[in-house]
């Protein structure tokens, strides 16, 4: 399954090519034209008909969170500092791969019984942990690892339960795919499929191409908080898991285009599939960057619910994702069919 290679590829912001190179392979037979840029982002082209000149841009971002080595002790233990928001609290006891060589260690912590009163009352933070690798010493971890290696969570992709499945990287892998299968139809204007780089640090890459492609319109597809769970009240849910993909309002980065979030939720309604609107404003994603470029660019982002987000068990339901590919799919058909003119000058 395409989702599963994609999630176990580890692609890290700033190290994404594993997964650049599984996108580029399963798009080439789809596009008239693509790019990699300087950045390391992915611009697939897809010619629209003559005398149409829309330009449409889909983006979805090739990069996940993970940790990268700061530096190795005497005594050949890893010290790490994080790439993308992580809540430390997850990470201890996990899993994780390092470098190219995917050399396996375990994230830990000084023992309980060793811990000060006032160390056991603190949350855990990143630099009281460390990984281990197994070395005897810092000259025998050398010769594995480097500052500067990336380290991502070593998690495979599970399915379970009724109809979830359990991943590292659906945020957002889960976009790569649908733009992936949005490629394999021709459309009446041109379309640019965008996969784009340190979206975890900044959404650098969705300038980039935004800039490079100069869209009418664009549309994030992206995996987002989920909060469905114990502990939470109902009115602090972002977005529940199995009631549809999420339209976004706004969040930290940007304001969602109104005609395009209400068309994309009008027309997940009129055909019967399950749409919700994300109830947060927390966060953000590639829309941050694309609707300030240029002149500026009318951009909605349509979102798969996903719990347990940056961490290695993410959890979905494989409808949410579904039915967001058939949102997609029906708001480009929508578009090709609709002018929604931005150009009207007021007098």
């Amino acid at each position: 399954m395409l989702l599963k290679k994609l999630t176990e590829a580890n692609g890290l912001s700033g190290n994404e090519n594993e997964v650049r190179e599984i996108i580029l392979s399963e798009i080439k037979e789809y596009c008239d034209h693509i790019t990699v840029d300087r950045m390391g982002n992915v611009i697939a082209y897809k010619k629209g008909k003559a005398g149409n000149d829309k330009k449409i841009m889909l983006s979805a971002h090739m990069d996940e969170v993970g940790l990268i080595v700061s530096s190795i002790t005497d005594t050949g233990f890893i010290k790490f500092k994080t790439v993308g928001g992580i809540d430390a609290r997850i990470l201890l006891s996990k899993k994780v791969l390092i470098g190219a060589d995917r050399i396996p260690g375990v994230i830990g912590l000084k023992a309980i019984h060793l811990q000060s009163t006032e160390e056991r009352k603190q949350a855990v933070k990143v630099k009281s942990m460390y990984i281990d690798i197994g070395a005897r010493n810092k000259e025998d971890a050398e010769k594995k690892v480097s500052p500067g290696d990336y380290i991502a969570f070593d998690s495979k992709y599970v399915a379970f339960g009724d109809g979830l499945v359990k991943a590292k990287a659906l945020d957002d892998r889960v976009g790569c795919a649908i733009l992936i299968e949005m490629l394999k139809n021709r459309y009446a204007f041109d379309l640019y499929a965008c996969f784009t780089v340190q979206e975890e640090v900044g959404l650098r890459g969705a300038g980039v191409t935004a800039y490079t492609v100069k869209p009418d319109i664009a549309l994030v597809v992206e995996g987002t908080t989920c909060s469905d769970v114990p502990g939470a009240e109902v009115h602090e849910y972002a977005t529940k898991l199995g009631d549809g993909p999420a339209v976004s309002i706004m969040d930290r980065t940007s304001y969602s285009d109104k005609k395009l979030a209400r068309m994309l939720y009008n027309l997940a309604k009129s055909n019967n599939l399950k749409v919700q609107y994300k109830r947060t404003t927390f966060g953000g994603n590639d829309a941050g960057k694309i609707h300030l470029t240029g002149e500026g660019i009318p951009t909605a982002a349509i979102s798969v619910p996903c719990r347990y987000i940056h961490s290695p068990v993410s959890v979905m339901s494989l409808d949410d994702f579904e039915t967001c590919s058939k949102i997609v799919a029906l708001f480009l058909k929508e578009l090709e069919n609709t002018n929604i003119n931005y150009s009207e000058v007021i007098k």
